[in-house]
């Protein structure tokens, strides 16, 4: 296995997860690098399924092992909403801003102490003869009333870290790939990768 693909099109996950999977000897492609690539539908119930879904398709259609990631937002006031559809949670093209503003309004009057949640990360490797590897991470946390912090990408300006008693948007990319749900789940599909690469 001398090469992967990342089957994202999001600019702010290609960056993160080509930290994430760097310095392992194996090239990092992205289906940029395959315009005949699919988009495809995440329509899953979990977000393991849509991690798989990504992966399978995007190894199909390129011939190359596909790595894919889903990540969803449990927040215990809302009964575990946004889940499975946080980054379509104010609707198909929301923008990460109109999320936070629909999750901050969802949660107005609720008090510090309940705005607990958890983030959710579930990363695949499919390859091509349709096997599946499949990682998890998670993290939890709270949301804020307001958002804070300029770094990052989706809710990461809402999400505080109680460890660090700052929000996912104030941390170094150095700090949140050290602890983000995304970094445990690819550390664990990283020491996967190193143990199957000669295989």
């Amino acid at each position: 296995m001398n090469e992967i693909v990342l089957a994202t099109r999001n600019p702010d996950k290609r960056r993160e997860l080509g930290a994430l999977l760097g310095g392992l000897g194996i090239r990092i492609r992205t289906v940029a690098d395959f315009p005949s690539a699919p988009e495809v539908e995440e329509d899953g119930t979990t977000c393991e399924a849509n991690a798989i879904k990504k992966a399978r398709e995007i190894a199909r259609a390129t011939g190359v092992p596909a790595v894919a990631d889903d990540t969803g937002l449990e927040v215990d006031a809302l009964e575990g909403r946004p889940g499975v559809y946080a980054a379509r949670y104010a609707g198909e093209h929301a923008t990460y801003e109109d999320n936070c503003r629909k999750l901050l309004l969802e949660l107005a009057g609720v008090p510090r102490p309940k705005r607990t949640a958890r983030f959710l990360t579930v990363a695949a490797i499919a390859f091509p003869s349709g096997d599946v590897h499949v990682t998890q991470g998670n993290l939890e946390g709270l949301i804020t009333e307001q958002p804070v912090g300029d770094r990052g990408f989706g809710y990461d300006p809402v999400f505080l870290v109680p460890e660090f008693d700052r929000t996912l948007a104030q941390l170094t990319a150095e700090e949140k790939n050290r602890m983000s749900h995304r970094a445990k789940a690819f550390a664990q599909m990283r020491v996967w990768l190193e143990e199957h690469r000669n295989s």
